[in-house]
């Protein structure tokens, strides 16, 4: 059986999702077994750039016309691509300034005065290409990973569900940080996935997984001004992993 073709690449981001896959110790072996893994540029060298790939795993926001060119290029070369992590998906962490300062104060801040690069606000991938099949988190969860790399071998994607952090919670029998201590919780309208791994430890949803689908951006806004938060805290919070949020619309 001819093993499927794999890409593994990084755009703008901390390089933590393709970390991911390093991070499965017991899977790898029977990983590298199972695919041909062609490009990773992060693990190995000797990369093949022009190479053909039945799917291309691919992290980070697309922040400059470097980025852009890679996008598109493994986007030509893959029969899949699936956008992998928080950053790839809704710019993360990248973005998390893309509303509240100018760009030119931004590049100030970190580079100085000196020589500029040529680069643009942090964006999604679908603001440039298709997508077949997404992985959200900061960084993904390896389970779902896994649940993909084995959907692919048998020619498919793997099922996708769509439940709040919250669901999570109430199955683990959680305390309930927002309704119960009155903290700044995004559980209400973030994806699930993590098994409510902060909330379990008494630390608030901070919403790196990005958000659930049919979110009610609009009831959790009127919910936490209700609570005494301002409107520009509960902004700040919701854009730092996902900048785009319509603040008055179901999502």
């Amino acid at each position: 059986m001819k093993r499927p073709r794999l890409a593994v690449a990084g755009l703008t981001a901390c390089s933590g999702c393709q970390l991911t896959l390093l991070n499965c110790e017991e899977e790898l072996p029977e990983i590298l077994r199972s695919f041909e893994l062609v490009y990773f540029p992060m693990a190995e060298s000797g990369n093949d750039p022009q190479a053909l790939f039945d799917a291309a795993i691919v992290e980070g926001a697309v922040s400059t016309p470097g980025d852009l060119a890679t996008l598109f290029r493994l986007r030509h070369a893959s029969r899949l691509l699936v956008a992998f992590g928080t950053c790839a998906l809704f710019g993360g962490v990248a973005a998390m300034n893309n509303a509240w300062s100018g760009r030119e104060e931004l590049m100030r801040g970190v580079y100085g005065e000196g020589e500029r690069f040529e680069s643009f606000p942090p964006s999604r991938f679908s603001n440039f290409v298709s997508v077949d099949f997404s992985i959200t988190g900061c960084p993904p969860e390896k389970p779902e990973l896994i649940a993909l790399l084995a959907a692919l071998l048998a020619g498919t994607l793997p099922p996708t569900s769509s439940y709040p952090v919250c669901t999570e919670c109430r199955s683990r029998e959680n305390l309930c940080l927002l309704l119960e201590r009155n903290e700044l919780c995004l559980g209400p309208i973030i994806q699930a996935g993590c098994n409510a791994r902060c909330p379990a430890t008494g630390i608030v949803c901070e919403g790196c997984r990005g958000p659930v689908r049919e979110a009610n951006v609009a009831q959790e806004l009127e919910l936490l001004l209700e609570r005494g938060f301002t409107r520009e805290e509960i902004e700040r919070r919701m854009s730092r992993f996902t900048p785009e949020w319509d603040y008055g619309q179901r999502h």
